[in-house]
């Protein structure tokens, strides 16, 4: 059986050198062995290899250059596997790595939580084979990024565009809630707000779009 060609990008030398080596140890070719986003992609076009190994911060700003480099690879080429290795979870263009063909054929690893250099190889394998290996880390936060929107209200704020989504006016919800209509006024600006609406030109809008915003959270 043929062995899986690899790129791997890794900014720093040591470890770079390090993982070329034990992907070598487990079997892998490395076709090439890379320092920055850029050289990956053009690495990547030129070996055209069967699986990428990136790490996610690189030059030159250290941020998620080499997220947004796979982002981009599996853009034009679908089928590519990648397995994104990362001290933090980086969660900017994760959700978007993740969703590309389904997440099939990609990884998300977080350098710390790798105890077992052969468990690793098998998960590059795992990847190779169209599998998806996620940390548990990442998932929990890219779950937090895509909850609802009305988990960030108050239980009162809730109940406030409950009422509002039922069309009654802030006289009627101060009756209801038996707080002042100040107080209501107040409650809506903070629903307004947490809702990131965008502004559409009058308030009345506004609490459209957030009666919308409930409506569209219910169970049907």
């Amino acid at each position: 059986m043929s062995s899986i060609r690899v790129v791997l990008a890794e900014d720093g030398a040591l470890l770079r050198e390090g993982l070329a080596g034990l992907l070598q140890r487990f079997g892998f070719a490395v076709a090439a062995s890379v320092g920055d986003a850029e050289a990956l992609v053009a690495a990547v076009e030129e070996h055209e290899p069967d699986l990428v190994v990136t790490d996610i911060r690189m030059p030159p700003d250290f941020s998620d250059e080499g997220l947004r480099a796979a982002v981009r690879m599996r853009r034009t080429r679908p089928a590519l596997p990648v397995v994104a290795l990362s001290q933090y979870v980086e969660s900017s263009y994760a959700a978007e790595l993740l969703d590309s063909q389904n997440g099939h054929g990609i990884g998300y690893v977080l350098k710390e939580r790798v105890v077992d250099v052969a468990d690793f190889a098998d998960t590059l394998r795992r990847v190779h084979g169209g599998g998806t290996v996620i940390d548990p880390a990442v998932v929990r936060q890219l779950v937090r990024r895509r909850s609802t929107p009305l988990e960030r209200l108050s239980e009162r704020e809730r109940e406030v565009l409950a009422l509002l989504a039922e069309g009654h006016s802030n006289a009627r919800i101060a009756r209801d809630l038996v707080v002042s209509e100040p107080t209501v006024g107040k409650h809506i600006g903070n629903i307004l707000a947490k809702l990131d609406l965008p502004p559409d030109g009058t308030d009345v809008d506004r609490r459209v779009m957030a009666v919308l915003t409930y409506l569209r959270e219910q169970p049907d």
